[in-house]
């Protein structure tokens, strides 16, 4: 019978444990197997730095969630970047967009430029813009969308196409979306990449990170390697927190998506408020692109206020409901000030506010937010 992914979801990790019948995955905390009496390893497992059964059945959920061939599990979303960018070749090329997470924008700039790697930012919302940037060889273009923090709209297809007939590869961060909401290899990327941190756990309490390969190949084989050798492995107890994460999804990205719609519509219509990025409204730049390409517009969305950058600060450090925090995806509303998080070098507009909407009564976030814009605006 062929499942929905609503219903892959709600019995990710479920199947019945083959010893003790048990519907939960257990959770294999041992670092080391024994030897069958002939030397030979039976149950399949040698070393936990090199494969878990409860990391394993992580990787198998994820795999399967978004379509891909296989899938490694990594210690946090960064891990999983890292490794990825390590399986290149010194002096390849790798394309970003404009806006893209500060933290993997610096761990290319920085600490890959001693590797030896190109990086080049283009504006991935502008065809001709990334026709001339695949001019020259490249050997990955690295797509985000929704961005962080500015919620600019790729359309996947195209660049995807675009990529491929000039020889590279596509990843796509679909950390923000999931795959409920976005089909990355279904719209021709190679590789996807997901901080398991937010909404795939969605409580807070997980640090962990995948990539998802639509087939397997010598890049899948390298980050393989890497992820073995280096050690940055995911381990038992999160990959459990995380399959426990994955089985309520469907109903949180549901709530996340409906009430951040309700907040955007609120935010637009604010005289404190100049600009919302959310490709749920009509108004978004990206909303046709996203309509197209997204089921849903996702719980992130981010705004500039009609004021300086110290009351964008106030507003965030002023509000009750919603946690002055970095991350995203809980269960929790967060807000924050990216140009400050991001620190001196941000390109990040510096009245920015960049706003997780979690569970909450949507009525109650809205009127804290109301409050708040009008205690420091007037």
């Amino acid at each position: 019978m062929k499942k929905s992914l609503e219903t892959k979801l709600a019995r990710a990790g479920t199947e019945p444990d083959s010893g003790t019948r048990a519907l939960a995955t257990p959770i294999h905390l041992a670092s080391t197997y024994a030897r069958d009496a002939d030397g030979e390893y039976s149950g399949g497992f040698v070393y936990s730095r090199l494969e878990n059964p409860t990391r394993a059945k992580l990787e198998d959920v994820l795999a399967d969630l978004e379509g891909g061939s296989s899938c490694m599990a990594f210690a946090s979303g960064m891990a999983a970047a890292n490794a990825l960018l390590q399986a290149l070749e010194p002096g390849d090329r790798v394309l970003f967009p404009h806006d893209i997470y500060f933290g993997v924008r610096k761990l290319a700039g920085k600490q890959f430029a001693k590797w030896g790697l190109i990086v080049e930012t283009i504006d991935m919302t502008a065809a001709h813009d990334v026709a001339k940037a695949l001019s020259q060889p490249a050997a990955l273009v690295w797509i985000e969308t929704p961005s962080n923090p500015q919620l600019n709209i790729v359309d996947i297809r195209a660049i995807a196409e675009k990529a491929h007939a000039a020889g590279a590869q596509v990843v796509v961060d679909n950390t923000w979306s999931t795959p409920l909401i976005t089909r990355p290899i279904e719209l021709g990327a190679d590789i996807v990449l997901h901080s398991v941190t937010k909404y795939l756990g969605g409580h807070s309490d997980v640090l962990g990170g995948a990539l998802v390969f639509a087939n397997d190949g010598p890049l899948t084989e390298y980050c393989l390697d890497i992820q073995r050798e280096a050690g940055a492995v995911l381990d038992p107890f999160s990959a459990w927190l995380a399959l426990r994460g994955i089985r309520t999804l469907g109903v949180r990205m549901d709530r996340h998506s409906k009430s951040a719609q309700a907040v955007a519509l609120f935010l637009e219509a604010h005289p404190g408020v100049r600009t919302v990025h959310y490709p749920g409204l009509k108004s978004d730049p990206g909303h046709s692109i996203a309509a197209r390409q997204m089921s849903a517009f996702g719980g992130m969305l981010s705004c500039e206020i009609n004021g300086t950058a110290e009351q964008a600060v106030t507003i965030a450090r002023s509000l009750t409901l919603f946690a002055n925090a970095t991350s995203l995806g809980g269960t929790e509303s967060l807000i924050e000030h990216r140009a400050s998080a991001e620190g001196p070098d941000s390109p990040t507009p510096d009245t920015l506010l960049r706003i997780s909407v979690g569970l909450e009564n949507a009525e109650d976030l809205i009127s804290d937010l109301n409050h708040a814009l009008i205690d420091v605006l007037n």
